[in-house]
């Protein structure tokens, strides 16, 4: 199998542990198989050396019969010179046999104590038979004989020797077929175990194959969807070689320069009638094999196949292709014509924004100048009319009719209250220039020191009109401590509180309530609620302007000018400001301020 398809069927961690269990399931069994193999080539070799053992003591043991015979047939008187040929063949013969079962019984001590004994007995045997050979007395003749199969007998000596061998030729031929019985079993196991590895082996090769099939499939829909990307994307792209020619190209890339030709392999100084032959930008784009310098937001002025003149953001980078040895560049073009069209209008905006400040500038310092006017200059006069017509009232005294007492008090009411008004624009116009002093502040000091000054006005007022103090019911509930302004928040709570309790005036018990609660966006929301007259949310979109009055000046004066001041305090920290309110039922302010920093509220309420 190719070292590539066993890399890619298993992890380089698994395949040496494969490998080893390869070698295993292979070289054990075959060396078992060769080891038990010797082994039972051993046990037949044991087995054959009995049967020669065996052989050879049958072959002895005859042999002494037969020259026991002889020997008794010559002793007898009845033999000739042929059997005395015979025995001593016979006997010649003991000898040598004797030795070569000396020799094949070495390997057993037990064999060997019988063969020595057999040695002793059959020397003496022969010694008997010679005797009988040379002729015996009748007496002697039969001692011999009964000494020869009675003292000396061997019968007893082979029968030992033949179950000693028998025992053991038994004992090698069992341990023989167990290790026959053991190599067969070893082979059917190596053999299983080979099936088995085969079958993992085909199995893995089939299940890398149908993997590499999969992603074989999986790449090519992977490739097919990068080029319906890369046709899809609407900025033109393009790949180029070293010598600047066209490699690949997206539609973007045909529509805008090719007019539906293929240029593929053609030079880029010819793609687009000209548009890239200027030489600065094709040295830019040589750069980047070169040199390895990429180009970003490369600006470059085409002509383009439509005739127009464009503006290109020209990008570049050196990458490198799986089917090429040597690199390419990736270019991508932006048409932002558009945006420097518009660039160029946002400037030219610029430019008359600028002149509209200056004169915004201008109409300020010259409002600057008139609230300068009217602070300094109109005071004076006003302080005329009001004290010569005050004067002239007590010039005239008690001779004044009731039409000149009337005249006299409209020019000193209105003198006083043009002075007011003058000071509340005053305030307003320090409110948008005055520099901000932003601290911690306590809304709750704040609001409860606004209601002690109201509470002491309007007891100041009823005690001028010798009538009972207009009675309100406060319900402040716990504020924080914000960072703004102190004095502008002063102003603030000023006018909001001094709001509710004027409209609430015709109310036979006022209740103002003070609320606040965190705002969504973590900043704090307060909320004014009065019980007043109230108005019509109809005019809602007026009622934060200079000057703006929802009701006659003659049923609740004032000068219009308090919530403009309140909403210019908000904007000037960031806030916002707005009323709900019904006719005949009362109104609620809220404005919320960012947060500054962390704050603190109290808990509870206070009722007052």
């Amino acid at each position: 199998m190719p070292e590539s398809l066993l890399e890619r069927s298993f992890p380089r961690w698994r395949l040496p542990i494969l490998l080893s269990v390869l070698v295993l399931i292979l070289l054990v069994p075959f060396l078992l198989v060769r080891q038990w193999t010797e082994y039972s080539r051993g046990a037949d070799a044991w087995v054959a050396h009995t049967l020669r053992v065996e052989a050879e003591a049958q072959r002895l043991q005859a042999t002494i019969r037969e020259g026991e015979a002889l020997a008794i047939a010559l002793g007898a008187g009845s033999g000739g010179p042929y059997l005395r040929e015979r025995l001593d063949l016979t006997l010649g013969a003991l000898e040598p046999s004797l030795e070569r079962l000396v020799d094949l019984t070495r390997d057993n001590p037990n064999q060997q104590r019988l063969v020595g004994r057999m040695q002793v007995v059959i020397a003496r045997r022969i010694e008997i038979m010679r005797e009988l050979e040379g002729g015996v007395a009748p007496a002697d003749y039969a001692a011999l004989v009964d000494e020869m199969y009675g003292r000396y007998q061997v019968r007893d000596l082979f029968l030992q020797f033949a179950q000693t061998e028998q025992a053991l030729m038994a004992e090698r031929a069992d341990y023989a077929e167990v290790q026959r019985l053991r190599v067969r079993w070893v082979s059917l196991l190596a053999l299983g175990g080979q099936l088995v590895l085969a079958g993992i082996m085909v199995w893995l090769l089939q299940r890398s194959e149908r993997r590499q099939t999969s992603s074989e499939i999986e790449l090519r829909r992977a490739s097919a969807r990068a080029l319906a990307v890369l046709q899809t994307v609407r900025e033109p792209i393009v790949l180029l070689d070293g010598q600047l020619r066209v490699l690949m190209h997206n539609t973007a890339f045909s529509e805008l320069y090719a007019d539906g030709e293929d240029e593929r392999h053609e030079r880029l100084e010819d793609v687009g009638d000209g548009a890239w032959a200027d030489p600065v930008i094709r040295q830019r784009l040589s750069d980047v094999l070169v040199r390895d310098r990429e180009l970003w937001d490369f600006e470059h002025a085409q002509v383009t196949m439509d005739g127009q003149t464009r503006t290109m953001l020209v990008n570049a980078r050196r990458m490198q292709l799986p089917d090429r040895d040597d690199d390419v560049v990736l270019v991508t073009v932006s048409d932002i014509s558009a945006q420097k069209a518009a660039q160029q209008r946002i400037a030219d905006l610029n430019r008359q924004l600028e002149g509209k400040v200056e004169q915004v500038s201008e109409v300020n310092r010259e409002l600057e100048a008139f609230s300068y006017s009217v602070s300094h200059d109109l005071r004076a006069p006003l302080r005329h009319v009001a004290g010569f017509a005050d004067k002239l009232s007590r010039h005239l005294g008690e001779g004044v009719d009731e039409k000149a007492r009337h005249y006299l008090g409209v020019i000193g009411n209105s003198a006083r209250r043009m002075s007011s008004l003058i000071d509340d624009l005053l305030v307003y116009s320090r409110l948008g220039r005055s520099a901000l002093k932003l601290q911690p502040v306590d809304m709750q000091s704040l609001a409860e020191e606004t209601r002690a000054v109201l509470d002491a006005n309007l007891a100041a007022d009823a005690a001028d009109l010798d009538q009972p103090s207009h009675r309100v019911e406060w319900r402040l509930a716990p504020l924080p401590v914000v960072i703004a302004d102190e004095n502008m928040m002063r102003q603030l709570w000023l006018n909001l509180l001094g709001n509710a309790v004027k409209y609430s005036a015709q109310r036979e018990r006022a209740v103002i309530e003070v609320e606040y609660e965190p705002a969504a966006d973590g900043g704090h929301h307060f909320r004014v609620r009065d019980n007043g007259v109230g108005f019509d949310m109809e005019y809602a979109g007026s009622l934060f302007g200079v000057f703006q009055r929802l009701h006659k000046a003659s049923e609740y004066p004032g000068t219009g000018i308090g919530l403009a001041s309140v909403r210019r305090v908000l904007s000037r920290h960031g806030g916002r400001i707005w009323a709900e309110a019904e006719p005949d039922r009362g109104a609620t302010f809220h404005f919320v301020l960012p947060s500054g920093q962390d704050s603190v509220t109290p808990q509870g309420t206070t009722n007052a």
